[in-house]
């Protein structure tokens, strides 16, 4: 666990260092009609790590299971790639993204909630968690974290892409 939270905690500063000196105008301009904003994409990042951590609550309340090996060995690694196009779920989609200090607050609000709950519960309650994501299918609550950080990954190569078409 510690490693992945290494990485999940140099991703997000990496992020949060991106986007916390843009302007207003910047953070908030979309570089077509059918491309997020930066605001967007950090509300979608908020959304997905909110549902992951209400999801993995539930998962936690519920009696241990394991896993078979071939599901445990599924490599959240993929997510980070920006060379699949995935379509965010509904539910996950930003509607009205709010404004810069709000979404950076809500954004670094969200991690905390997920450290503690991680931290609460430790890295063998959580290997026996089942998280049913909606691509990678049935994963343990450990991949479930880890999905976060290469999640967070690739979408800070889309903030860098939108950066480059709108500078």
């Amino acid at each position: 666990m510690r490693r992945t939270f290494k990485r999940l905690d140099a991703t997000h500063e990496k992020l949060i260092a991106t986007v916390e000196p843009l302007p207003a105008h910047l953070f908030s301009q979309r570089p077509s009609e059918t491309e997020w904003s930066v605001s967007e994409i950090l509300q979608h990042l908020r959304l997905v790590e909110d549902r992951v951590i209400q999801e993995l609550e539930k998962a936690l309340a519920a009696s241990p299971q394991r896993l078979g090996l071939l599901r445990r060995l599924i490599p959240t690694s993929i997510v980070g790639s920006r060379l699949i196009k995935v379509k965010a779920p509904r539910s996950v989609t930003p509607i009205a993204a709010p404004e810069k200090e709000k979404s950076l607050a809500e954004y670094n609000q969200t991690r905390s909630q997920l450290k503690s709950l991680c931290a609460t519960h430790g890295r063998e309650r959580l290997g026996l968690t089942v998280f049913k994501h909606p691509f990678l299918g049935r994963i343990t609550g450990i991949a479930a974290v880890s999905f976060l950080g290469y999640h967070e990954q690739r979408h800070l190569k889309q903030i860098n892409e939108v950066l480059r078409q709108l500078t």
